[in-house]
């Protein structure tokens, strides 16, 4: 079978895409209680990647390939409104049983249960967090180690989504500051982690437990399709980090398809942190999983230009074949 017609194969049966980053939203709803976990029909490389998402299903993920605030962007000056994290309210419950974990193909998914984000006089509800490796937005040119998306939404539907950069850390060990930080139900969340042996002790440096805790059981859902309950999640720890840092604003879309506009994103300037064999687990399972950035928000679609250019080099190379 030629390119061409494999291209035309995957995209009449493709479908709608599946277990995208806005999973659990009216975008996406979540399966029903005893249905299988659903598994992403699009990918990251060659013709399932983010080249052809459009193609995958049109004209639902059209927007893909012709939308002008696409998601994620190179994070500088120019691009966001910083804002101070007091012009937001953030507050997510612990979940002292564990949560569902979930290999959606395209990431791997934390279900939450309860957490309000307000800001502009608007509320939203969290229904998830995700990850991706390496991370989408680019921090002024730099690509991190690993991004974590918490997706919210409002009773209108709205979407906004916190992104948070996730650094390998330099040493193997939880910082002393930080554990002197935890609040009395953190510490006790804390001894339950060290007892269950998925915290990090007192040193120099600082990886953020929730991550160690939710990535120490990563390897038993390397399989697309599979959920493992978490050990105890503490997220007080990563929600007092986030508020100690600003937010850069700014107004973009879902980073996998449809590529939905109109997602409002607060990109935290705290960063959080992952051991690393940790990460090493994480990478094991989630594999690569990052849409390549996209235009300044405003200007064409990159696809757009790319098109274009791509049509003019036809245009040439046949008149130079004719010549």
């Amino acid at each position: 079978m030629g390119k061409l017609s494999q291209i035309l194969f995957l995209t009449a049966s493709a479908g709608r895409v599946f277990a995208s980053c806005a999973y659990g939203t009216h975008l996406m709803p979540r399966a029903e209680e005893g249905e299988a976990v659903p598994v992403a029909t699009f990918g990251y490389t060659g013709i399932t990647g983010p080249h052809n998402w459009a193609a995958l299903d049109s004209p639902a993920n059209n927007v893909c390939a012709t939308g002008t605030t696409q998601s994620p962007i190179d994070m500088v000056d120019s691009v966001f409104e910083l804002i101070d994290a007091s012009a937001l309210s953030i507050e997510v419950n612990d979940m002292p049983e564990g949560a569902d974990f979930e290999n959606l193909g395209s990431t791997v998914e934390v279900i939450t249960q309860g957490g309000t984000l307000s800001f502009d006089n608007k509320t939203f509800e969290l229904q998830q967090f995700h990850f991706h490796l390496p991370s989408e937005h680019l921090d002024n040119g730099t690509s991190q180690a690993m991004e974590m998306h918490m997706v919210w939404q409002s009773t209108e539907g709205e979407i906004a989504v916190i992104g948070a950069y996730i650094n390998i850390a330099t040493g193997a060990v939880a910082s002393a500051s930080v554990k002197r930080g935890l609040n009395t139900r953190s510490r006790l969340f804390q001894r339950q982690a060290e007892a269950n042996g998925t915290a990090p002790v007192a040193g120099t440096d600082a990886p953020t437990v929730l991550l160690e805790t939710i990535f120490s059981v990563v390897d038993q859902i390397s399989t697309p399709g599979t959920k493992v309950k978490t050990p105890p999640l503490v997220m007080s720890e990563v929600v007092d980090l986030l508020k100690a840092g600003q937010f850069q604003a700014y107004s973009g879309s879902l980073t996998t398809p449809p590529c939905s506009e109109g997602v409002n994103w607060r990109v935290s300037t705290s960063k959080l942190s992952i051991s690393p064999s940790s990460f090493i687990k994480a990478r094991d399972v989630i594999g690569f999983n990052s849409r390549f950035p996209q235009n300044t928000p405003g200007q064409p679609n990159i696809l757009m230009i790319s098109a274009l250019g791509a049509a003019a080099a036809a245009v040439s190379a046949v008149g130079a074949g004719a010549a």
